[in-house]
């Protein structure tokens, strides 16, 4: 059978094919609830397809001459996917209708059309099961993905999930085939309201070269439309406070104190805070309302269609912040969606797609007061809360031709437009500096009673964010398919356009306007001047074009050949480009056998390379102005707003990046030869119909990381290369006579790189009148090795379709991920610097950075299913249990010494400046390398949520009572531990703290809560 013309990921359409007898005369005509309506040919051979048809439920009939002959109803398309049809003989069940025989569709064939790898969850199935209602939840019911770690949220403040082992940012969000992903730096994507969601199809690898800008994964929702019928509903769904368990308190726990040595000592950083209450979360509880409503019908019968929905969401929470803080926040948080979609049968052939799509999201909102330990009782009001907003509309105009029956065109182009300011609450403390880390504050210094915790003041910011802070987008793609003998052949163009305004942190109080830092306090009597900020504009274009070939080669065999280009460039906030990635080539081929020729076993497998590209955050600090300064001084004194007094500098201000404000040349900050991150990605796998009732089947898929970019922060080493070339004839580093001081030293001081390959980095001298191209290898840079992140996975299903009384399926997985980078951002201690984190910023950084990967999980059970147990009622149920997150320890570097001379800044135990006699950042602890995973793991966690699901036959089924129970076995597990081990370095005692949190839990399970709703849909 001809299989072709399926189109994956971003993909609104799928296909329908099969067998019918062969004789003259033949047609088989598919026709939909919006009117649409497409008929093909039946071939000699019996075959026929009808592709690229939009997803929804058909009824296919088989033409004799004009006459039906032979129908089945309730055919189920999904997203990139084929239906499978076959009118070979009158299936048992069928009725008679003297020539005509109708049917309902069996239970799903395998889909053989089909190479990728995907888990597709449709409306009617989002009705059964008990899941939150976000696109990551759904998602997360997908094998081979994990929640991301809780230092990272998207838009409507949801958790993010990561795909194979790729860090958050490496996902594609789509609605109605435009993207929907977060603009700014790629953290998560804008997504429909939940009554709104048609299909969500999670794609975990293997698609086609139609599509690309992903190395994680694709979340992929189609929106309803409307249909022939008129049908309106709505939903109120509540889940009290009253009725969710108490989370569990966080106290500080006992970490071991290695014994001192002749060379250091060490001790606990505050022992007054062992065994003591870090966070009083028994009160941090959250309460939440939503309203949703719906309407669809046609506005003109066969011809016209309108589908609104709109939705909004009210959660109000209590968050009682960290003992050294001292602080509670009520907060109240809005999210509100409206989905409009209008649909126009211009003709038989020409279909117009009209969807806009606003999404407003308002966090925070509400009012701080103290907090008071002694009596776990909240106190005096401090300050109104910041509010943060996540604002983003978006318009779609998509219109497909079908030309003849070979050829379709189909043109989508989007535009979109974000908002996310921040409004800073003012108060008497809006002027004051933020004080970090009060419990290293001298005690000898505090008054009497104070206390541990030390002294603050209720400031919430170390910097500001702009409340002009937007961004924007647009997009164009172009898709031509057409079918030639056993050849679907497709070509397009895929270009996307993103705009970023006032975005990242300020460190200028707006309240104060004098002050543009805080104090972080360090242990001896030590005290830390922050200056951090880096607010700035950028631009970025994605182009591609691809050719695709869906070949079948035999009726059993198919082969999914296709090439990809893609070209990415990134603008600074001037408009000079300094990433500019051409010509990446990606091909993609996969295979899919019908063993049997009759769908029921597929064995398929794919080899695909993908590319990624950076998003815009990667002009912040790569390419534009960015401050970072630090000053230590010693102090006399601590005032009532734990501001040191009688400070006294103990040395210059330092930038461990060479960030101090100043513009930088895009030539310098980008190797010349920069490529963008890529995969090498291979699966195999079979799917099997074990009988009538049950499929099984298993995948082996196997990840490679080739490229990745990072930034490195080590201009010696450049400085090195040159005196070796004699292009420097200086013999000492750091000299400011060598004649390119300002060039390796000054504001390009990091830059970005393809870790591991041989990167070319211009020079120029400090006059002007030379360049050179310095070529500079994993030697050069001193890298012990270059980027690794390979995962491999091993996935096992039993899987039983709804029947119209129950459905299941059974999920293990098995993975092993292990490498020295997670990817774009650092889990561990939540850094968002989009390929410009702390990796690869010296070599010494990535000495026993070779570990496991922060998003895998060894194991993971995955069971979902519902069961019918009348007409009435329905129960479900869904299951993820699996193994836990790899522990680290980050502190000094190196096997050991003594003194300043040793832990000081840019000395052997610190060569980076990073510590700066503070908290580790090496891969290192107490003289001894501590990859992640080497000292194990958080523990299993088991997430269980229960639903029962009522519809009144007295209501005719259409009013609906539902109670959805998750984490029902209220496991609070932490899911992600402290992994600073050695929190600062006195000079003055040669005593390196280890930090009073580490090992602890900083993210839990959320306790067991409860959700009711009513649901009414006519």
């Amino acid at each position: 059978m001809s299989l072709g013309g399926v189109a994956v990921a971003q993909s609104q359409t799928g296909s329908i094919f099969g067998q019918a007898p062969a004789a003259a005369g033949e047609t088989v005509v598919a026709t939909n609830s919006s009117g649409l309506t497409r008929e093909v040919a039946v071939d000699s051979s019996g075959r026929f397809q009808i592709s690229n048809v939009p997803v929804g439920v058909y009824t296919v009939s088989l033409k004799k001459d004009g006459a039906i002959v032979d129908t089945r109803k309730d055919v189920a398309l999904s997203p990139g996917a084929g239906a499978s049809i076959s009118f070979n003989a009158a299936p048992a069940g069928t009725t008679s209708l003297g020539a005509v025989t109708v049917s309902a569709n069996a239970l799903p064939s395998i889909d053989v059309s089909s190479v990728n790898s995907s888990t597709i969850i449709t409306a009617a199935e989002l009705r059964k099961l008990p899941v939150a209602r976000n696109a990551e939840s759904i998602a997360l019911l997908s094998p081979g993905t994990t929640s991301g770690s809780g230092y990272f949220n998207g838009p409507g403040n949801h958790a993010l999930v990561a795909f194979g082992g790729s860090s958050v940012t490496e996902n594609a969000y789509y609605v109605n085939g435009y993207n929907t992903g977060e603009p700014y730096k790629n953290l998560g994507g804008f997504q429909l309201p939940y009554g709104a969601i048609d299909q969500q199809e999670t794609l975990t690898g293997g698609y086609n070269a139609k599509y690309g800008r992903s190395d994680g994964g694709v979340i992929n929702q189609i929106g309803k439309r409307g249909t022939n019928e008129w049908h309106f509903g709505g939903q109120v769904t509540w889940q009290p406070r009253f009725l969710q368990s108490t989370p569990t308190n966080n106290y500080y726990g006992h970490p071991a104190v290695p014994a001192s040595t002749s060379q250091v000592n060490y001790a606990l950083e505050n022992p007054a805070l062992a065994g003591t209450l870090h966070q009083y979360r028994n009160d941090n509880k959250q309460w939440e309302t939503i309203y949703s409503a719906y309407l669809g019908g046609p506005l003109i019968q066969d011809k016209l269609f309108m589908f609104l929905a709109a939705e909004t969401t009210k959660t109000q929470s209590n968050n009682v912040e960290v003992a050294s803080a001292g602080l509670v926040q009520y907060n109240t948080d809005k999210d509100t969606k409206f989905y409009g979609k209008l649909d126009w049968n211009i003709t038989d052939s020409n279909i117009l797609e009209l969807t806009a799509l606003d999404n407003r999201s308002s966090t925070g909102a509400g009012k701080t007061y103290q907090f008071d330990y002694s009596t776990l009782k909240s106190g005096a009001f401090v300050t109104p809360n910041d509010v943060v907003k996540d604002n983003a509309q978006f318009y779609l105009a998509h219109f497909t031709s079908y030309i003849t029956d070979a050829a379709t065109l189909s043109i989508l182009y989007g535009k979109a437009h974000f908002q996310d300011p921040t409004i800073y609450g003012e108060s008497s403390v809006s002027s004051l500096p933020y004080i970090s880390r009060p419990y290293n504050q001298n005690p000898a210094l505090l008054p009497p009673g104070t206390g541990p915790n030390g002294i603050t003041n209720g400031q919430t910011n170390t910097s500001w964010s702009s409340d002009k802070a937007s961004n924007g987008t647009h997009g164009l793609r172009v898709d031509f398919d057409y079918k030639l003998g056993d050849h679907d052949l497709a070509v397009g163009i895929d270009n996307m356009s993103y705009q970023a305004r006032n975005q990242g942190p300020n460190q200028q109080n707006p309240f104060n306007p004098a002050l543009n830092y805080y104090w972080r306090y360090l242990t001896g009597n030590r005290v830390q001047k922050r200056e951090i900020g880096w607010q700035t504009s950028m631009t970025m274009t994605q182009k591609a074009y691809y050719l695709q070939d869906d070949w079948q080669v035999t009726p059993n065999l198919l082969l999914d050949i296709g090439i990809r280009n893609d070209h990415f460039t990134n603008f600074n906030d001037l408009g000079k480009a300094f990433v500019d990635e051409k010509n990446q080539w990606e091909p993609r081929i996969g295979a899919s056998w019908d063993v049997n020729g009759d769908s029921s076993f597929k064995i398929y497998g794919n080899v695909g390379r993908y590319y990624l590209a950076l998003p815009d955050n990667a002009a912040e600090r790569a390419a534009n102005i960015s401050t970072y300064l630090t000053t230590n001084y010693s102090y006399t004194g601590i005032d009532a707003n734990g501001v040191p007094t009688g400070v006294v500098a103990l040395g210059p201000t330092t930038s461990p990046d060479g960030e101090q404000g100043l513009p930088k040349d895009t030539q310098e900050v980008t190797a010349r030869n920069l490529k963008p991150e890529y995969l090498d990605e291979f699966i195999l796998g079979f799917d099997k119909k074990l009988n009538d009732e049950w499929n099984y089947g298993a995948k082996a898929m196997w990840r490679d990381l080739k490229t990745a970019i990072d930034d490195e922060c080590s201009p010696t080493k450049i400085e090195t290369k040159m005196q070796k070339m004699g292009l420097i004839t200086t013999t000492d580093l750091f000299d400011a006579n060598s004649g390119y001081y300002n060039s390796l030293y000054g504001a390009s001081y990091c830059r970005l790189i393809n870790p591991g390959q041989t990167n070319t980095m211009l020079v120029k001298s400090d006059d002007g009148t030379q360049s050179h191209l310095i070529s500079m290898s994993q030697q050069d840079w001193g890298y012990i090795q270059g980027v690794k992140r390979k995962t491999g996975s091993l996935n096992l299903y039993l899987e039983h379709p709804f029947d119209g009384k129950w459905q299941a399926r059974i999920d293990y997985t098995f993975t092993r991920g292990f490498g020295n980078t997670e990817g774009q951002v650092r889990s561990d201690f939540g850094q968002a610097d989009v390929s410009k984190t702390e990796d690869w910023d010296s070599w010494q950084l990535m000495d026993g950075a070779n570990g496991e990967l922060a998003n895998v999980r060894k194991h993971q059970f995955r069971i979902r299913g519902a069961y019918q147990i009348s007409d009435e009622w329905l129960v479900s149920g869904t299951l993820l249990a699996q193994s836990g997150y790899p522990k680290e320890c980050l502190g000094y570097y190196g096997t050991g010494g003594s003194g300043d001379a040793y832990y000081g800044v840019g000395a052997p135990g610190d060569p980076s400046g990073y510590n700066n006699y503070g908290s580790g950042n090496y891969h290192w602890c107490h003289g001894v390398r501590m990859p992640a995973g080497s000292i194990g793991h958080t523990p299993w966690t088991k997430q269980l949520n229960l639903g029962v699901h009522y519809t009144p036959a007295f209501a005719d089924h259409k009013l609906g009572i539902n109670l959805d129970i998750f984490n029902a076995l209220n496991g609070q597990k932490p899911v992600q531990t402290d992994p600073t081990g050695e929190s600062a370095y006195d000079p003055g005692s040669n005593t390196i703290s280890i930090g009073n949190s580490y090992g602890d839990g900083i993210f839990f399970q959320p306790p067991r809560t409860v959700r009711l709703s009513v649901t009414y849909d006519y």
